[in-house]
């Protein structure tokens, strides 16, 4: 079964029209991420799929139905929020079970699975305790805890680990990605990191100023991205444009490299000065400024002993390279 359809969804306040005809599909079980910068649309699409903001014209489809006109504790959803939305009285326990209290479900069934959220989540030594006595870690589990316990045909995420510190986010990403596998949960992910996007997804949903731009799995929208946007949004550091390319390129288009494909080389068509160099132990990254006035970024595997001020050679294969046109579109 389908457990998501968008169908021509548009959204406008007054006349800023901030989603335009998005039309998706979400399958059974599927983990789908929106990603996008800042004020593309990703936040107010997940509303509507929630019910939180109207569509102002479409059509939103949960597991075969049209919900359009159904509010949002009716839609089969749960959502877990950015902010946590913790209740700051009620202990973790009665935080993931009122829910359920308010759908008057029996008290057996709100422990049986209160206990299997718990359990799943490894809250079990916190279960009595305020969100003031926990990590902002420990938190995001709870929220996640109260979402589960709904059982439904569908979660929203969005973008809950940002308020959360580099590690824990990287150990947080971890227990989605395992809840995931356990639940066979279809799941809908709003977050602007695209390495959450590349580590979580089934499927990654590209947008920009409220429009899709590419849908994909990560290698595919990595490996073939349709635009320049794309290419150049997905992939850390970021792909390099060349507009004085050593290759034939559409009038007023680019060459797309991507760090890791550019490898110093004598007699390389690209010369220029190393102006930083970033050493990360595993990976050396250099910052080079080409006799072009370009600057491009260089991946290196391993420890590199160039510095700054070296003046360097750099090639790349041509079967690596992604050409644009004027337009930003993908070009053969």
């Amino acid at each position: 079964m389908t457990a998501l359809t968008l169908t021509n969804v548009c959204k406008s306040f007054g006349a800023v029209e901030v989603l335009r005809d998005i039309n998706l599909t979400v399958e059974d079980g599927e983990f789908v991420v929106f990603v996008g910068p800042s004020g593309c649309g990703k936040s107010t699409l997940l509303r509507v799929i929630a019910g939180l903001e109207d569509a102002t014209s479409g059509t939103v489809n949960i597991g075969g139905d049209v919900v359009n006109a159904v509010p949002p504790a009716k839609r089969g959803i749960a959502m877990v929020f950015q902010s946590y939305a913790l209740y700051p009285h009620l202990s973790v326990r009665d935080n993931m079970a009122l829910g359920l209290r308010q759908e008057r479900q029996s008290k057996s069934v709100i422990d049986a699975r209160v206990d299997k959220a718990v359990q799943m989540l490894d809250l079990g030594a916190y279960i009595d305790r305020r969100p003031s006595d926990l990590s902002g870690g420990q938190r995001q589990r709870v929220a996640i805890g109260r979402a589960i316990v709904r059982e439904p045909k569908l979660f929203l995420f969005d973008e809950p680990l940002s308020n959360l510190d580099a590690a824990l986010r990287m150990n947080t990403r971890i227990e989605i990605a395992e809840l995931h596998r356990t639940l066979s949960a279809s799941m809908i992910y709003v977050t602007h990191d695209q390495t959450e996007a590349m580590t979580l997804a089934d499927k990654i949903v590209v947008l920009r100023d409220g429009r899709v731009e590419q849908v994909g799995s990560p290698m595919e929208l990595y490996n073939n991205p349709a635009n320049r946007f794309v290419a150049g949004f997905l992939g850390s550091p970021a792909m390099n444009f060349l507009e004085r390319a050593p290759l034939d390129i559409p009038p007023g288009g680019a060459l797309g490299i991507r760090p890791e494909h550019l490898r110093p080389t004598k007699g390389g068509r690209i010369s220029g000065n190393v102006t930083h160099v970033e050493r990360l132990g595993g990976d050396t990254n250099l910052l080079v400024a080409t006799d072009h006035d370009e600057t491009l970024t260089v991946r290196l595997f391993g420890q590199d002993p160039t510095r700054v001020g070296a003046q360097i050679e750099l090639d790349f294969d041509d079967t690596s390279a992604f050409r644009f046109d004027q337009d930003n579109c993908r070009v053969a």
